[in-house]
């Protein structure tokens, strides 16, 4: 049974294409369930869209979730379209987050860090003129804002963990136990990561997480669920054959998603 939950699609202003786009492409790659997951707006900002080419206005959210059940009831018995978001995690406004989707039916919560320090992840020049110390320091600073994220409750997946890497490869090779540190509490919450194939269409050139990580997290027990991370129609699913069998592979018997925040469980 094929399934992607992590999807995009116009309003976040740097994706492609609309809800409707998205499950249709789900039922052309041969998906039964396909989760809609675009970025949540920035509620703790005083101005209604903070950075348009990264989020949804606040006000678009609740029209947000509107269509994507409408488009669940259309498409009921083709495809389960899932109600999801990609929410950025912020521990001084999570309190904010937590009252706000309290207020919608989510099959499911991705968790994200896309700031780490104040800095985009995905921002090169982060990294410019760090010595060896500081650049662990900041790949714990990550993880640590990663740990935090799955001991909030808040979040049902945690979206692409090695993301930091995307436009620095090297990142992996910054010598830290944080990376084990942050599997273990994801193991305790009993929470999933996601295999997300978006990293492919970065410098790094492969999935999130990488292998390594992948392996550490089937030794402490971490549910895996699929995400392709979508902003194009034409990537829905994309890879997920590859990913099951690279998961196969490594150990893995058992993916998972959810529905009305419930585990649903899916053999390999």
């Amino acid at each position: 049974m094929k399934f992607d939950l992590h999807t995009h699609h116009e309003r976040c202003g740097h994706a492609i294409g609309t809800i409707r786009d998205y499950v249709e492409a789900g039922i052309r790659h041969g998906l039964s369930v396909i989760g809609i997951s675009d970025h949540s707006p920035y509620f703790a900002s005083d101005v209604e869209q903070e950075q348009p080419g990264i989020a949804m206005a606040k006000s678009e959210f609740s029209r947000y979730v509107e269509e994507v059940l409408k488009l669940k009831q259309e498409y009921a018995g083709k495809i389960d379209v899932l109600l999801g978001v990609e929410s950025d995690f912020f521990p001084e406004h999570a309190d904010v987050y937590r009252r706000i989707y309290e207020q919608y039916p989510f099959d499911y919560i991705i968790g994200s860090v896309h700031l780490s320090g104040g800095v985009s992840i995905f921002n090169k020049k982060r990294w410019n003129g760090l010595t060896d110390k500081q650049k662990v320091e900041q790949k714990e600073l990550y993880y640590d804002l990663i740990q935090q994220s799955a001991r909030s409750g808040m979040f049902q997946i945690l979206g692409h963990i090695d993301a930091m890497r995307g436009f620095y490869p090297a990142f992996s090779d910054i010598p830290t136990d944080a990376v084990d540190k942050t599997l273990q509490i994801i193991a305790e919450q009993d929470i999933a990561i996601e295999i997300n194939t978006s990293g492919k269409t970065k410098d790094c050139g492969g999935w999130y997480p990488i292998d390594a990580v992948l392996e550490r997290a089937n030794h402490y027990g971490v549910r895996v669920t699929f995400g392709s991370d979508a902003h194009k129609p034409e990537r829905v699913g994309d890879d997920w054959e590859l990913v099951s069998q690279r998961l196969k592979e490594i150990g893995f018997t058992e993916w998972v998603y959810y529905k009305q925040k419930e585990r649903q469980i899916v053999a390999l």
